[in-house]
């Protein structure tokens, strides 16, 4: 059913990949950026060939101008872009904001032009927080925010939220669904890429001289943006309303260093072996935002269940351990990390 999909944040990881994808099916795509005049020229030397079948439009989150041109045309919105910090915010409006008021410009925009079909790009951090006594969740679990979250997971919380109350009260007939990725690795582009791989990029290059005892779930970025291009093909009625948590296994940072050891050795000669103590984390934290992360979440298993999604959608994940292999030979064939 190739058509025209507006994909927000072009320049993303993730909106590069489901740019990627849709292209690869014969869709044409418009993609909004904060910055044409430097943005552009980057995406059109990813894409040469795609010509006309790719647009570029300028929009921010936080102002209307550019969103009706963005939209204009358009059969379907995938809607990935939203602040990611880099550390922690001193004012947790700084993130949550704009991720709720971002999501709600391009749904009212998506709407005025008609668009039937909306997937916003959630996180599993909207799933699997603020309840400690719990270690494994599904589509169905919500982040509890009365039980103090950092304010990233509260963002992506809001984020949807809102939208999914937005679209009950203005747009019931809409088919809006959501996409709720872990951690994202895969292959990269170049040297701007997710969080998530950097910390695969630090495991590789002898950054990470320890390794803190904590874990994460891995999703591969080919899979999200899969789960993003399937929820606008998929039927109405088969998606409509929908969550679709991306997510393979959950890994502890241990198990995942003895992976890239297995199936990467010539690459993995700094790859740490011996754990960092909790007490030199704690005590890290208190001049280093990164670690200020860790520390909340040392022992903790979040396990993220992505089953839904494949039996919904009609696809199987990229095992984990072939997306950490895909990851670090991605960045030493970038020249990200020496070779």
């Amino acid at each position: 059913m190739a058509g025209t999909v507006l994909v927000t944040g072009g320049t993303g990881y993730i909106g590069g990949e489901v740019i990627d994808q849709l292209l690869a099916r014969g869709y044409s795509v418009h993609t909004t950026v904060r910055n044409k005049a430097r943005s552009e020229p980057k995406l059109r030397a990813r894409w040469a060939d795609a010509g006309e079948r790719l647009k570029v439009f300028q929009a921010d989150l936080m102002s209307d101008a550019g969103w009706a041109e963005a939209n204009a045309g358009c059969d379907a919105v995938a809607h990935v872009a939203s602040p990611f910090p880099i550390g922690v915010p001193k004012d947790k409006d700084e993130l949550v904001v704009p991720a709720r008021e971002g999501t709600l410009r391009a749904l009212k925009f998506a709407h005025e032009a008609g668009i039937e079909r909306f997937v916003q790009t959630s996180s599993a951090a909207a799933i699997a927080y603020g309840q400690p006594e719990k270690d494994n969740f599904t589509h169905l679990d919500w982040t509890n925010l009365t039980a103090g979250v950092p304010p990233y997971i509260e963002s992506k919380t809001v984020a949807e939220r809102a939208a999914r109350d937005w679209v009950a009260m203005h747009a019931p007939t809409m088919t809006f669904c959501s996409v709720n990725p872990v951690a994202v690795f895969g292959p990269v582009y170049d040297d701007d890429m997710s969080t998530s791989v950097e910390l695969v990029k630090k495991i590789v290059d002898g950054s990470i001289p320890l390794i803190p005892d904590m874990g994460i779930c891995v999703t591969d970025v080919r899979d999200v943006a899969e789960a993003h291009v399937r929820a606008i093909e998929a039927p109405a009625e088969t998606v409509r309303g929908e969550r679709f948590p991306s997510s393979e296994k959950f890994l502890w940072l241990r198990e995942m260093a003895e992976i890239v050891r297995q199936r990467v050795p010539e690459h993995a000669a700094k790859v740490p072996r011996r754990p960092m103590p909790n007490w030199l984390v704690k005590l890290l934290a208190l001049f280093m935002d990164e670690m200020k992360q860790i520390k909340g979440e040392l022992g903790n298993v979040r396990d993220v269940s992505g089953k839904h999604t494949e039996e919904v959608l009609g696809f199987s994940f990229i095992p984990a351990e072939q997306t950490l292999e895909d990851t670090v030979r991605s960045l030493v064939a970038k020249g990200i990390v020496k070779a």
